[in-house]
């Protein structure tokens, strides 16, 4: 077995979430479900991750976890509130002990100087606490949501 240091972020987090016996589940926006996706990367990850959801558009966010409709319009879908619903909406649909949420502008357009891109909201759930985390975060796309897990994975295996 190698030392801790030489395995993959996701190895990491992904063997204390199996050590802990902590259920996993996503809910994705900007990311279109690159989180659960490597966390898939780690053999074994079944025994803990049971769903990852992308909610793209407003709609899913209101249908699928819901999220408030004054809520998007008044903060908007990248927002710490909307974050916040996204995540304790996961967790009702999900029963899972641990949730993340994540909603931003991953670019090269839809940004605008009150929101830019890169910005970033991550919501993260374990056993009834939720923190919301802003990101702002600089590249193209692929990079931003690159950063993004990245940011996320190391927030997570922080606070497990």
């Amino acid at each position: 077995m190698s030392s801790i240091e030489n395995q993959p972020l996701e190895y990491i987090v992904a063997e204390q979430l199996v050590n802990k016996g902590l259920t996993i589940s996503t809910a994705e926006s900007c990311t279109g479900g690159l989180i659960s996706a490597t966390l898939v990367n780690y053999p074994g990850i079944s025994a803990v991750l049971t769903h990852g959801v992308v909610t793209y558009s407003n709609e899913a966010k209101m249908e699928l976890l819901g999220v408030s409709e004054k809520t998007l319009e008044k903060y908007g879908a990248v927002s710490e509130e909307t974050a916040r619903e996204m995540v304790e909406g996961l967790i009702k649909l999900t029963g899972t002990r641990v949730g993340i949420s994540v909603t931003g502008i991953a670019g090269p357009g839809g940004g605008s100087e009150e929101k830019p891109v890169g910005l970033v909201y991550a919501g993260l759930y374990i056993d009834g606490r939720v923190k919301v985390k802003k990101l702002n975060l600089s590249g193209d796309r692929q990079e931003i949501r690159s950063k993004t897990v990245t940011s996320i994975l190391q927030w997570l295996r922080g606070e497990i």
